[in-house]
């Protein structure tokens, strides 16, 4: 019997076996371009990864914080960076508009509780919590930044130790809840639940005209002397809240009422971060971002989220690369590399690189429209080591396509938006000192082709 092969056209096999051998050719993405040029002009395609690297950390200002998916607390100590305190200011609203809490309420308690939904540090070390109500008035639609505070009424509403129970869930009345940190706002004064208990009906009527009663609460933690955590708590369909536990004074059988004043999506918030100008980091920090020594860079880079410290990257001779002469950029990808792979305080997951102009006016690499895994910035847990695809941008340097100057920038966090984590990183620098460690150096590897 004849295959069925055997009965087609002799020139339709050959072309079947063409389109198999074309799709079985894997293509090298970093020869992206290549089969565009003349066969001559290939001869001219320069791979090198010695193009001059100029990088330093330095303080970030602050990066935005409000309207955070999840709220922060805590303090610690790290062994490069020092210390750091982080807390928040934020609106608990009412739970329903026009509550009613009887004729003669009586105060128990007030609870305020906060679910947990993350940390970073150490958790076995003890923090200390304050707690204060806030006098000046904000909003959900307030623009707030890492570095900025309220005012607060100087009465202190808790003062409170407590290990960061992470997994244990919580009893309250015989019943069991997800693990959550309680803090007693009553234990040192009854001011605040009075104060809810006895607001007149039309401050109760809406959370427009509650939240000019009572503003909001600042939530801070106290700096601690070893170790320590940075605690994320729920801000979402009012899982996290301020409890108010009353009974009724006329009817001793009427003693197991509560009242739910919540945080949600809308509530106003925002974190406030202490570095504690860093006098507790390490020399070598210090001596790169308070002493701005900005040749230490070749040793070592460092980065640290919440408004923190950035690197700040120059490239000097990009302009030279072709010796006056026209270049298409095929490929460039800026490398660097985790320093401490043993470190409980783990690298972030991603960087930000944005360029920034001499009046402070943010801009995104035109690489960035290709999407995450094509431009980076990801970080790999296997190798340590982040990268960032700039090809278009730096052909666009090398063309002088941009209208104004600016300065590129590597960071945690981005400082327009509010997303904020505590996670940093020290990484190799532009020049490994280190025998053996010149490929792990902060470097950038670039192919280009010689046009004329």
């Amino acid at each position: 019997m004849k295959s069925y092969l055997s009965k087609l056209p002799a020139s339709l096999i050959i072309g079947l076996l063409l389109i198999l051998a074309i799709l079985s050719c894997k293509k090298d993405p970093y020869e992206l371009g290549f089969d565009l040029l003349p066969p001559t002009d290939t001869l001219n395609v320069i791979t090198t990864d010695t193009c001059t690297v100029e990088a330093f950390s330095m303080i970030q200002d602050s990066v935005r914080t409000d309207k955070v998916s999840s709220l922060m607390l805590g303090s610690m100590i790290d062994p490069i960076f020092g210390k750091t305190t982080a807390g928040f200011f934020a609106q608990p609203r009412l739970s329903t508009d026009g509550a009613e809490f009887g004729t003669n309420p009586v105060l128990d308690s007030v609870v305020l509780m906060l679910f947990y939904t993350g940390y970073y540090g150490d958790t076995l070390t003890q923090q200390n919590v304050k707690v204060y109500e806030i006098s000046q008035d904000f909003s959900y639609d307030s623009l707030h930044f890492s570095n900025q505070s309220l005012t607060t009424y100087p009465t202190v509403l808790a003062d409170q130790n407590f290990y960061p129970r992470i997994k244990d869930s919580v009893t309250v009345y015989k019943e069991k809840i997800a693990p959550h940190l309680r803090i007693n706002l009553n234990k040192q004064t009854n001011y605040l639940g009075q104060k809810i208990l006895n607001a007149p009906a039309d401050v109760l009527a809406s959370n427009a005209a509650f939240l000019k009663f009572m503003k909001g609460l600042y939530v801070t933690a106290s700096p601690v002397n070893s170790k320590g955590a940075m605690l994320n708590f729920a801000v979402n369909s009012g899982v996290s809240k301020m409890v108010v536990y009353f009974h009724n004074g006329d009817d001793p059988a009427d003693d197991s009422l509560h009242f739910d004043m919540i945080f949600n999506e809308i509530s106003g918030r925002f974190i406030h971060v202490d570095h504690h100008g860093y006098l507790d980091a390490s020399p070598d920090l210090k001596q790169q971002i308070l002493n701005r020594d900005s040749t230490l860079g070749v040793n070592k880079l460092f980065l640290q989220g919440m408004g923190g410290v950035k690197v700040k990257l120059k490239f000097p001779y990009l302009k030279n690369l072709g010796k006056g002469k026209v270049i298409a950029i095929n490929d460039a990808v800026l490398l660097m590399k985790n320093m401490e792979m043993d470190t409980i305080l783990f690298a972030p997951s991603t960087l930000t690189m944005v360029r920034q102009d001499s009046i402070g006016r943010i801009g995104y690499l035109v690489d960035e429209n290709e999407g995450s895994g094509y431009f980076g910035g990801t970080y790999n847990t296997t190798t340590g080591a982040y990268f960032f695809r700039m090809t278009q941008h730096f052909q666009k340097v090398v063309q002088n396509d941009y209208s104004t100057s600016f300065d590129l920038y590597l960071m945690v966090n981005t400082p327009v938006t509010s997303a904020i984590t505590p996670y940093r990183i020290m990484m190799y620098g532009t020049k490994s000192a280190v025998p053996g460690e010149n490929n792990n150096r902060f470097q950038l590897k670039m192919t280009y082709t010689v046009l004329n």
